[in-house]
């Protein structure tokens, strides 16, 4: 029987996972498993909801060894340390992260869906004193260093001063939600808290305008309407360096910083160029049209560690609806017989949503046959956002399971308090 490897459980990894498991798994035409250094799966797109204490990643959070029982395929925990191409082998951490023994896991195709990791630029001082997104505990490290530091304002009355890096989608979404983690907090009496005085956010983007992938109408638009909640937004801004109190500009205006958070852009995981395959300058595997590794036919690579050039519109960006078309590819082409043609992937961009917190949000949409653009915003935009989430769990787990996680977060959100009012 043929042995597919996943490692990584993003998105797109996970999407694949269940895919195959559900048409080679469940036939047993193929053994499929999917490896990951965490028990269980978030969407990587809501993160600054964790950070922000607005979602409970432990509600959320959906577990491997469960998706893999209900749809066909095996969960190994672990870190993924090299390949051995000669013996298509990968080698695991050991058991638990523990002193034990490493695992070799054998494979005839495998497929790296390794995700991002943060790009510092080499800024000096940013990795060692900035924070990251990369992941659920990351998240909640962030929230917990806000928390504390919200405490300390109420108690000392000394503002809390918040630093942005980067006005991406990542960026601009956790600013607005950490003023209404404030404007709750407040409402909620805890720490004696003054969200005008006591939290102040800035954002800081190297571009002309936030929210690059938008046209700048929209972009123009969210920065509005986060300066109108009390946010700086500092554009055409480029940082220089960040020390443990404070984020300097190429002009040499230090912004005071009690939490400075990097999100200025992503490259591939370093595992990524140690493996012997084809990487570019961001460490991203390179892939032909099948997504096949130039360097091995029997490795695949999808999501932001692989990178994939369409032939009329570049490099794939690093976002969630790329990792799912390709998953969708890969899970049709895995599954097809040895002589059956096998198609190009194509793919196709169907638009970009950004949240601005309570029911606002800015975008646009690509319609899928006239490939015009269309701009959207405020409530209409905020929904359409949240259905993004709901198509991924309808991928997962089917109609009825969706809808009813759906319904169980709309219980939820009617009888607790819209952020997590403890550390």
């Amino acid at each position: 029987m043929e042995t597919i490897v996943i490692v990584g459980g993003g998105a797109g990894g996970l999407e694949l996972a269940t895919r195959l498991g559900d048409t080679l798994g469940k036939s047993k035409r193929s053994r499929v498993l999917l490896v990951d250094r965490w028990p269980g799966h978030f969407w990587k797109p809501l993160l600054h909801t964790v950070a922000s204490g607005k979602c409970d990643p432990q509600v959320s959070e959906l577990p491997f060894s469960a998706q893999a029982l209900d749809h066909d395929f095996e969960f190994v925990q672990g870190d993924m340390l090299c390949l051995d191409r000669a013996h298509r082998t990968i080698t695991l951490s050991p058991r638990g992260g523990g002193d034990g023994a490493c695992r070799v896991l054998a494979y005839d195709k495998l497929v790296l869906a390794l995700g991002s990791v943060t790009n510092f630029f080499g800024v000096p001082g940013a990795q060692e004193h900035a924070l990251t997104l990369d992941s659920v505990a990351d998240a909640e490290h962030f929230r917990r260093r806000f928390f504390d530091a919200c405490i300390a304002a109420g108690e000392q009355k000394k503002p809390v001063n918040v630093v942005i890096v980067g006005g991406g989608a990542t960026g601009v979404e956790l600013a607005a939600e950490l003023s209404n983690t404030a404007r709750a907090l407040a409402a909620y009496r805890v720490h004696d808290l003054d969200p005008e005085q006591d939290i102040r956010i800035t954002v800081i983007e190297r571009g002309q305008h936030l929210l690059p992938q938008l046209d700048p109408l929209q972009a123009q638009r969210a920065a509005r309407h986060l300066r109108a909640m009390g946010i700086e937004v500092m554009t055409s801004t480029s940082v220089a360096s960040v020390s443990a109190d404070a984020v300097t500009d190429a002009q040499g205006t230090a912004y005071p910083a009690d939490l400075t958070l990097w999100a200025a852009g992503v490259e591939a995981p370093p595992l990524c160029a140690t493996l012997g395959l084809s990487v570019n300058h961001l460490k991203k595997i390179m892939v032909d049209a099948s997504l096949r590794s130039s360097n091995d036919s029997r490795i695949y690579a999808l999501g932001d560690c692989a990178n994939y050039v369409c032939p009329l519109k570049g490099p794939t960006p690093p976002r969630a609806q790329v990792a799912h078309q390709q998953a969708m590819f890969l899970a049709d082409l895995l599954a097809r017989k040895d002589d059956t043609p096998r198609p190009d992937f194509r793919y196709h961009d169907y638009g970009s949503l950004v949240s601005l917190g309570q029911q606002a949000a800015v975008g646009s949409l690509t319609g899928p046959v006239s490939g015009r653009s269309y701009s959207v915003g405020g409530p209409v935009a905020s929904v359409l956002y949240r259905l993004l989430y709901q198509k991924h769990l309808l991928q997962l787990h089917g109609t009825v399971p969706m809808l009813t996680h759906t319904l169980a977060g709309w219980l939820r959100s009617r009888v607790l308090p819209p952020v997590r009012l403890h550390r």
